[in-house]
């Protein structure tokens, strides 16, 4: 397994110049969920060039391949990276600046994606050193809901073959270049949207007693919902309430007749995410019945919340330790965000870690889904080796360990 490990730490360092040129076409030419037709349609040709066949067309715009090597139907092992981008007007000024106006790798997906192409190179180079089958996952729309990846396992992503676990990788800018995060059990919040239509009847500012105030009840209604989650919550559970659009589309002298608000609901209890909901909706449906207005409130469900398998995590965590040196192996914290790689830990072990791309030095410390995300792009040659050596160790019968 050493010497396998050596071979496959000089051929991530022979292809890491290629690897970044890919990581720089995708961030140029980014694509939005459920339009990555180019991106999907150069993962494709870099898989060919591989001498790999991709099936094309999975989820819409997803790929998925399959490597096998020796005894082929021993153990199967998927390896996930997704490939949409932003909605967001990037503020970096690089040469590999996105050519796309208000479309933006803001989340690191172009990282994933170079990654696993570069996963894919070493491993079909390496299919006679191990025993299994390998399946790579090119997934379209972490971004929205429903989640690219819900639409991938119903297409059957985890079937025909059926991986006995899937590995997942994310960028985190606030982890130092040349370190890895893992962190076992619950790691990353369920996520749902909330769309609130609070409907009164507008009209003259300055009589404001022949009106029905739709902009002084959803004022109501949002502290009221705050006051739901901190005063019902139990502390072992962790949740957030965020409201970040809230329209009122009238002016100085005009109340409007209507004001819409939009928010995100992420916890880590299935129980308590169910209650919140339900305890939201009704507040907001009573206490706008009771100041003379109506409030239509719309919940579309995201994704679950994502746990990582404790035994597959510590294995992979050993054979990160190995490739890698315990003092590079970093615990992660409870991340309130949302991924939709949660869909494949509810259905498979899975195990999904961080790959530190953050350095100071550089002044590369901009957080993810802002307009000056950047990475330190020696991560990509990190990231390309670890995960072909994680997949190995893990197609073994015990996985690595240390």
């Amino acid at each position: 397994m050493i010497d396998i490990q050596e071979k496959i730490k000089a051929l991530a360092k022979q292809q890491s110049e290629r690897v970044i040129a890919n990581r720089h076409h995708l961030h140029q030419n980014p694509e939005l969920s459920f339009a990555e037709h180019k991106t999907a349609e150069f993962v494709a040709r870099e898989l060919k060039s591989y001498g790999l066949e991709p099936q094309e067309g999975v989820a819409g715009t997803g790929l998925v391949v399959l490597i096998e090597g020796r005894n082929p139907s021993s153990k199967i092992v998927g390896l996930r990276a997704d490939m949409d981008a932003l909605p967001i007007q990037e503020a970096n000024d690089v040469p590999y600046k996105s050519l796309n106006p208000g479309v933006m790798h803001a989340c690191g997906h172009d990282v994933h994606t170079s990654s696993l192409l570069g996963t894919a190179n070493i491993l079909s180079q390496l299919k006679e050193e191990f025993e299994g089958t390998l399946k790579l996952v090119f997934q379209p729309a972490e971004e929205k809901a429903p989640g690219g990846a819900s639409i991938m396992i119903k297409e059957g992503v985890l079937e025909n073959p059926k991986p006995a676990s899937m590995i997942g990788q994310h960028v985190a800018p606030n982890v130092p270049v040349g370190k890895i995060g893992f962190r076992e059990g619950m790691y990353m919040a369920s996520t749902d949207e909330l769309y609130l239509t609070v409907k009164g009847k507008g009209g003259h500012a300055a009589a404001p007693h022949q009106l029905v105030d739709p902009v002084l009840m959803a004022s109501h209604i949002i502290v009221a919902l705050q006051q739901i989650i901190s005063r019902n919550r139990n502390p072992a559970n962790p949740s957030v309430l965020s409201f970040g659009r809230f329209i009122a589309d009238g002016v100085t002298n005009v109340i409007p007749n209507e004001v819409n608000i939009q928010g995100t609901w992420r916890c880590l209890d299935e129980e308590w995410r169910e209650d919140g909901l339900q305890r939201m909706k009704k507040m907001a449906e009573m206490m706008a019945e009771s100041m003379g207005g109506s409030c239509d409130f719309q919940i579309v469900r995201g994704y679950p919340f994502l746990k990582n398998h404790p035994e597959l995590t510590r294995r992979v965590r050993a054979a990160a330790t190995s490739y890698m040196g315990a003092e590079n192996i970093v615990d992660l914290d409870l991340w309130m965000a949302g991924e939709d790689f949660a869909f494949y830990s509810q259905v498979v072990d899975s195990c999904f870690y961080r790959l530190g791309t953050r350095n100071e030095a550089k002044g590369i410390v901009s957080g993810v889904h802002t307009p000056t995300f950047n990475i330190d792009e020696s991560a990509l040659e990190i990231s390309t080796g670890l995960m072909s050596w994680l997949a190995i160790s893990e197609l073994s019968d015990r996985g690595y360990t240390v």
